[in-house]
């Protein structure tokens, strides 16, 4: 049977018989013929009524009918702009079509936003992997032989919902959430115009201008083809990460150093890399291998830093040549000590009290809108984020512990329309009143009472902010590995706790009698230069005191962060 693939656009309804094995440019000229005064350039098809999703008719080019997922009885719907609503050179006017010579689609095929996405290697790695549970035989269910399977021992897919109670998994994890949305099939071309891009990231701001087109752009007026419909609020499915990992537990002993000589509390950006988390299904875990303290201001009960940072791109810079790092997310203090035990600290956040005020979730919301993550999973190409908010505050039992936590999309998206304010209880959110430039849609929120049964209830004037919060595990490694050797060197902006100077280093060097080293050879001398030289802190100071180029600092800061000190690759 050949299949038929069925067209709507505003010139009726068309069926065309292709060939599973035709260009998908025979299917473009059929469409192309079917509308009347098109601009070919400005023809698409979408698998959707509605807008949304569309692409380039050209992108058809080059891909056969199978490999562009399409079915028999599939439909499509085509949208263009005459060709009078084109603009055209007067002295060059385009030249009468006939049907015989229908105009021609592009050679070379457009790749659409999301196909040029680059994304990490993490992605990269649970992309070529199904991600399936696998399932031992059930001795008492499997009535096969061992190389048998059945619906008792078969693999489970990712976000199993029953695999997910049992192991007390609370989210689920960013690729399990994708393919639940978009369930892969064998032989599907994920490239496909029929297999869009399952995300579209929330906006809460009004359209400008209105897809109408019937009113002038808001402020000036607002219909509901604009404006945003209303918003319910719900825990989030999914999390972007789902475990932070501090590569050595000196890292904490270190950041707490300056809160245990001053009293003041701290704030450090986390420098590290994404892998795969095998403990959750398809799960992802931030590795933090350093703590970066920008130029901030501590207070007892608070700080203040500047946002962006004056150092921000070139410790990006740096931190990619360190072997791929980058900024994974933020680590802050909030921790004061028990009056009658001074080496006690207070234990400020529990269930009774809060966990991430309404005041540090917003700003966590803003920071995550700063790092969005490049996906093809998104139309637009990114969505989300995993930026990493970490808190270290005191336990029920007097010690210090970190907690791991991100801020869910809705609330990223509310922060982005202007439409939340912090409260005075750090328990709650305010929703700011409607002004000029400023729409507010209606917000709700769903809760269980007393008696059990679901209620809606209106989010005006405040909400918990509970409804915006993402919790993530957090641990060490059994057997650690850092990414670098040291700790020791003096942590950079903490004037009058530790101070670093380049005469200090020169020193060092000279003591490690650094001239006479050559990496290539090895030896106990060699590696106890790349150990002093594997610090973090002394690489970010090394950029800025100038003994070192551009290129030489890449080098550097790949040579002591190699697996293999010998062989540097």
């Amino acid at each position: 049977m050949v299949p038929l693939i069925r067209i709507r656009s505003k010139d009726g309804n068309f069926r065309f018989e292709v060939n599973p094995m035709d260009d998908g440019s025979v299917l473009a000229q059929k469409i192309i013929g079917s509308t009347v005064e098109a601009d070919p350039n400005t023809i698409t098809i979408s698998n959707k009524p509605t807008a949304g999703g569309e692409v380039l008719l050209s992108a058809l080019q080059g891909r056969t009918i199978t490999n562009l997922g399409f079915k028999h009885g599939d439909m499509f719907f085509v949208s263009y702009k005459p060709t009078g609503d084109s603009a055209a050179p007067p002295s060059a006017p385009p030249a009468p079509s006939t049907s015989d010579t229908p105009p021609k689609v592009s050679d070379s095929p457009v790749k659409r936003v999301w196909e040029t996405v680059k994304e990490d290697p993490v992605d990269d790695y649970w992309r070529a992997r199904d991600g399936k549970i696998p399932r031992a035989r059930d001795t008492q269910f499997c009535k096969h032989g061992p190389n048998g399977m059945c619906d008792y021992c078969m693999p489970l897919e990712p976000y199993d919902s029953k695999y997910h109670a049992d192991h007390n998994i609370k989210h689920l994890s960013f690729h399990s959430y994708i393919r639940k949305l978009a369930p892969q099939k064998p032989g599907q071309q994920t490239s496909s115009a029929s297999s869009l891009p399952p995300l579209d990231p929330i906006t809460y701001r009004a359209k400008v201008p209105c897809p109408s087109g019937s009113h002038p752009p808001y402020p000036a007026g607002i219909c509901s083809k604009c404006q945003p419909s209303a918003i319910t609020l719900q825990s989030q499915a999914f999390r972007m990460v789902d475990h932070l990992e501090f590569s050595s537990p000196e890292l904490i002993d270190r950041f707490l150093g300056s809160w245990r000589t001053t009293g003041n509390q701290r704030f450090g950006w986390l420098i590290g890399h994404y892998a795969p988390y095998e403990e959750v299904p398809m799960g992802i875990k931030a590795i933090v291998e350093a703590i970066h303290e920008p130029p901030q201001d501590g207070e007892l009960d608070g700080l203040s830093l500047e946002l962006p940072w004056d150092d921000e791109k070139r410790i990006e810079e740096l931190a990619k040549d360190a072997r791929g790092q980058q900024i994974v997310g933020y680590i802050f203090t909030d921790l004061t000590p028990e009056a009658k035990d001074r080496s006690k600290s207070v234990c400020k956040r529990h269930a009774d009290s809060f966990y991430l005020s309404s005041l540090e979730t917003l700003f966590a919301a803003r920071l995550q809108l700063n790092h969005p993550t490049p996906t093809k999973a998104s139309r637009t190409g990114v969505y989300s984020s995993r930026l990493v908010t970490a808190v270290l505050s005191g336990t029920p039992d007097g010690a210090i512990d970190v907690q791991a936590y991100m801020v869910s999309e809705q609330a990223c998206a509310m922060v982005d329309a202007d439409m939340v304010e912090p409260s005075v209880d750090p328990n709650i959110v305010r929703l700011k009143e409607e002004e000029e430039g400023r729409y507010v849609p209606d917000v709700f929120f769903r809760f269980k009472n007393e008696y059990g049964f679901d209620v809606k209830q209106s989010a005006k004037p405040a909400f918990p902010v509970e409804y915006m919060i993402v919790t993530l595990t957090h641990g060490f490694p059994t057997t650690p590995s850092p990414a670098f050797l040291s700790t020791s060197f003096s942590i950079e902006n903490r004037p009058g706790v530790e101070e670093q100077d380049v005469s200090s280093v020169i020193a060092d060097l000279g003591r490690l009698k650094a001239g006479e080293v050559a990496f290539s050879q090895g030896g106990a001398r060699t590696k106890d230069l790349v150990k002093y030289l594997s610090d973090w802190h002394l690489l970010a100071y090394l950029g800025t005191v100038g003994l070192l180029g551009p290129d030489d600092m890449k080098v550097l800061a790949q040579s002591v962060t190699s697996p293999n000190v010998d062989d540097p690759k």
